[in-house]
């Protein structure tokens, strides 16, 4: 297939990290921030603290890398590459999932979007060249089944709705389409910076549905709003998504997207943790063909197929 450029290390991989401990940072904090949301949100509209968050979070990175002396030029390609996958990233993707939070619980938000190793997969052996091996449909099919088990068992208590569940299927589309786009047509540049130019893009693009949509007058300034939204200012949109796209620069798009299968027994751990949802004991047998998919779909393969260069 057609090797891709790397994209350029970030201050915030200057110092190697090693892939097992990127991937269970990253799993952490995205999966908490489904919970963290729904706190943000009992006070704020959901697009309006969308739009405030990928702003701030824009600003603050590419205010540091000015400070920092960091090369802020870049091909009006990669710029607008970035851009692009900022909208489809971020703006899209949260846009529509954190509409549909407001009627489905944040476990099952997680759970939805986990479908994300699937739609990749597929996608990814028609679009970027990459080996559908039947090891890799076998762990793709087990961690769907995972999956569903537990959505079917969360649908039966009644308490999610299907509107939110229409949302986050819109969401979780919009995330695999950016995932294909990185892959396909990977900026070079510095991945602070980009990610920087994607959040920015983001929030300008939400910004004129946000005003429209909703009121400012419905705001509730309170502690909770200000811990959430730092938390997800500084750690979601800033860290947990350079960690993600370093993830997917050193990864197959297939193999990177797997680790979303985490995300189920995590988003419902911290929905339990911090807003009390109900976790049955079915949900956790879920789990188990969940944790074998990872393992399949990751698995290094005996005759490995170079996906990108290094």
């Amino acid at each position: 297939m057609r090797a891709v450029a790397p994209v350029a290390a970030s201050p915030a991989f200057a110092i190697p990290i090693p892939l097992p401990l990127m991937v269970a940072a990253f799993c952490l904090l995205w999966s908490s921030a489904f919970s963290v949301a729904k706190f943000a949100m009992a006070d704020c509209p959901p697009l309006l603290l969308l739009t405030a968050r990928f702003l701030l979070a824009g600003l603050l990175m590419l205010g540091v890398a000015v400070v920092s002396g960091m090369q802020l030029n870049m091909r009006r390609r990669d710029v607008a590459l970035f851009a692009l996958l900022g909208v489809a990233n971020q703006a899209v993707y949260l846009g529509l999932g954190y509409v549909g939070l407001h009627s489905i619980s944040s476990g099952l938000s997680a759970l939805i979007i986990s479908a994300n190793p699937v739609l990749t997969a597929v996608l990814a052996t028609a679009l970027l060249g990459e080996r559908m091996t039947w090891r890799k449909v076998a762990g793709l099919v087990l961690g769907v089944a995972g999956v569903a088990f537990v959505v079917q068992n969360r649908l039966a208590g009644g308490a999610d709705h299907l509107t939110g569940i229409l949302f986050s299927l819109a969401a979780l589309v919009s995330l695999v389409g950016g995932t294909i786009l990185f892959k396909r047509f990977t900026p070079q540049g510095d991945l602070w910076v980009g990610n920087g130019v994607q959040s920015l893009a983001a929030g300008l693009a939400l910004a004129p549905v946000a005003f429209g949509a909703e009121s400012v007058a419905d705001i509730v300034p309170s502690w909770r709003l200000l811990a959430a939204f730092a938390y997800l200012v500084l750690l979601v949109s800033v860290f947990a998504y350079l960690l993600w796209f370093r993830i997917l620069a050193v990864s197959g798009a297939t193999a990177a997207s797997s680790y979303h299968f985490l995300m189920p027994p995590l988003g419902l751990l911290f929905g339990w943790l911090l807003l009390g949802e109900h976790v049955a004991p079915l949900d956790l047998i879920g789990i188990v063909p969940v944790a074998l998919g990872i393992y399949l779909v990751t698995r290094p393969s005996r005759d490995p197929i170079p996906t990108v260069s290094r």
